[in-house]
């Protein structure tokens, strides 16, 4: 069984570094060019699971939620940017934080709070969602691609 398969069935993880090694397998069979929508609540593991993304990629330095720079741009083997979109909630900002200027191959675009950019989001992004199931336990389901 593939990670890819693995996510589509739905996985769940007992720690941080369960929720990282996760997302590094993932990393390895991405897109070179993808925007991955991450969805959950608070304390579901979004920021983990880019800090999984980073460490597949080589990128040094410290990764946290950009919550209020909105957006980190990170380079190494493959360039990551991080978007918080919790605070957009108008059409047109996200346009205006020009965030395409960073997009360069290859890329990246990791999206926590996805549904406050919906409409801007390509079609083609890959949708994951993460959950919290107990104390400890995340679970993770990467959604049927659209056709």
């Amino acid at each position: 069984m593939t990670i890819l398969d693995e996510l589509r069935m739905g996985r769940t993880t007992g720690s941080p570094e369960e929720t990282l090694l996760l997302a590094e397998g993932l990393a390895k069979v991405l897109p070179l060019e993808i925007t991955l929508a991450l969805h959950g609540d608070l304390g579901a593991g979004k920021t983990t699971f880019v800090k999984g993304l980073a460490r597949a990629w080589k990128i040094d330095g410290v990764i946290t939620s950009p919550t209020f720079n909105l957006y980190h741009v990170f380079h190494g083997e493959r360039t990551l940017v991080h978007l918080d979109a919790y605070r957009l909630d108008q059409p047109g900002q996200v346009e205006n934080l020009l965030i395409e200027d960073f997009l360069r191959p290859p890329c990246c675009l990791a999206v926590e709070w996805p549904d406050h950019v919906a409409d801007w989001l390509p079609s083609e992004s890959w949708h994951l969602d993460l959950s919290i199931r107990e104390p400890g336990r995340h679970h993770l389901k990467l959604r049927p691609q659209r056709t």
